[in-house]
């Protein structure tokens, strides 16, 4: 860093300090199945997430934050594009044969293609989820430069596969043939997360971190994460389809479930940890923006028990629920320049925002559609914030499920699909956060509100059907 400052100083005109009036870097962190309360700073209480923590108490924490979708991949769909899930491309989880899912369309827009466009090196490591290699919805043809994980997010069902991949070309992983667990992917992962901040020290980059973690199966190496949580919970044993010669795409069994889970939360807090790290090392964590957050909310799959570690905290329901606990997740964004330190906010916000957020603070062109607000004034404390009159979820799993937020309140409809008249609930968040009371009977407009949104806020979609 020394000699690289010394080299500006000794050919500018003006010796200004490095990384001034530079565009910001910036690194979205995207964890997997995280509930909203997995994290101390969120009020989890039995699992230890100290650099996670850090964040917080350097950055801004949001209270009411809300994911694209209660699952993972329409979620991505809706941070890519800036559009809810009655507007976004890929409105649910539909798998490809033999490997990958539905892919984005070759004229859907992501913002990382505005940020490559204004001048971003843009890397992608994790899980993708959104078009296998050499389709419309590849990452390379989305606006990454490079990527490395799973393409496809069925595989990364198993946290020791087969094989990765790196841009285009599959990587295989020796001594990992579903019969061995040899590599764990999500350390190798983060191998080459580290090394495309040292590779990009002079930014500006734009970096997405869509983790694997801690999304089933349960498993995690024996090390000295898991060795501070073994025999500390009473446990569950789960049966699943184990490592072996009849091993397919599954979740493992896990005889101890609960300390599994939590090593998997602190293995992802201490990544977080190695990334900040790594932005001190090449002197840009100052003018670098972090943003943490959950893909949705609290899952039960493989054995995880939301219950048990209060993963949903005051809300009602878990992943593939439109109640908050499915779409209400943590955001935490760091940035030492701008942002005040130790500051909380209340503003309603959700997946779309991300767009057009970091497009305006990148000083990148805009989304040519979007259902997104800009939430910067609420991020620097400055100017007017501009406020949603609703966010709308729509979920084609389980006869149909459409929510919405609307201020203090929220309208839940279920069996919704091919049902226009199906009843809608109506709770008021402020008093009943578990969502348990149902008052429409007492606000008849509030329902005749909703369901005006929920056929006229959306369009019908020829690959996800209504």
């Amino acid at each position: 860093m020394l000699k690289r400052f010394l080299l500006i100083c000794f050919v500018g005109v003006n010796c200004l300090v490095y990384g001034q009036n530079k565009k910001p870097n910036i690194i979205f962190i995207l964890a997997d199945d995280l509930g909203y309360a997995d994290v101390g700073a969120y009020g989890q209480e039995k699992i230890l997430t100290p650099n996670i923590d850090e964040l917080a108490k350097n950055g801004k924490l949001y209270t009411d934050f809300y994911a694209g979708a209660p699952v993972c991949a329409p979620s991505r769909s809706a941070l890519m594009t800036g559009q809810h899930t009655g507007h976004t491309y890929i409105r649910g989880n539909k798998e490809i044969v033999p490997e990958g899912q539905e892919p984005l369309a070759a004229n859907i827009e992501t913002f990382v293609q505005n940020l490559k466009a204004a001048g971003y090196k843009t890397g992608a490591f994790g899980k993708w989820g959104l078009g296998m290699v050499g389709t419309t919805g590849d990452p390379l043809k989305k606006g990454f430069d490079v990527f490395y994980g799973y393409n496809c997010q069925r595989q990364s069902h198993r946290y020791y596969p087969t094989h990765l991949w790196d841009d285009e070309k599959r990587i295989d992983l020796e001594g990992n043939d579903l019969a061995h667990t040899n590599i764990y992917a999500p350390d190798l992962i983060q191998e080459k997360t580290l090394q495309f901040i040292h590779n990009n020290p002079d930014g500006p980059f734009f970096m997405y971190v869509p983790s694997v973690l801690p999304h089933a199966e349960l498993i995690v190496p024996n090390d000295d994460i898991f060795k501070m949580y073994d025999g500390k919970f009473e446990e569950k044993p789960f049966k699943g389809n184990d490592y072996g010669p009849n091993a397919g795409v599954g979740y493992t069994s896990q005889a101890k479930p609960h300390a599994t889970y939590a090593a998997m939360v602190t293995r992802l807090d201490r990544h977080v940890g190695q990334i900040v790290d790594a932005l001190k090392e090449e002197g840009v964590l100052d003018n670098t923006i972090i943003l943490f957050t959950s893909d949705n909310g609290s899952h039960r799959e493989g054995g995880a028990d939301p219950e048990f570690f209060n993963s949903s905290g005051p809300f009602r329901g878990n992943k593939r629920d439109v109640y908050e606990g499915g779409v209400r997740t943590p955001m935490i964004i760091q940035w030492p320049a701008k942002v005040k330190a130790d500051t909380r906010s209340n503003h309603i916000a959700a997946f779309w925002d991300v767009a057009p957020t970091l497009l305006q603070l990148a000083g990148a062109k805009g989304m040519k559609q979007t259902d997104g607000i800009s939430f910067v004034p609420s991020l620097l404390g400055s100017g007017k914030q501009k406020e949603h009159e609703y966010l709308y979820w729509e979920f084609h799993e389980g006869g149909g499920k459409q929510g919405l937020r609307m201020g203090d309140y929220k309208a839940i409809r279920l069996k919704a699909k091919g049902n226009p008249d199906a009843p809608i609930a109506i709770y008021h968040l402020p008093s009943d956060i578990a969502e348990k009371n149902d008052i429409a009977a007492q606000h008849p407009e509030l329902v005749k509100k909703a369901k005006k949104i929920m056929s006229e806020g959306r369009t019908e979609s020829a690959v996800f059907e209504w």
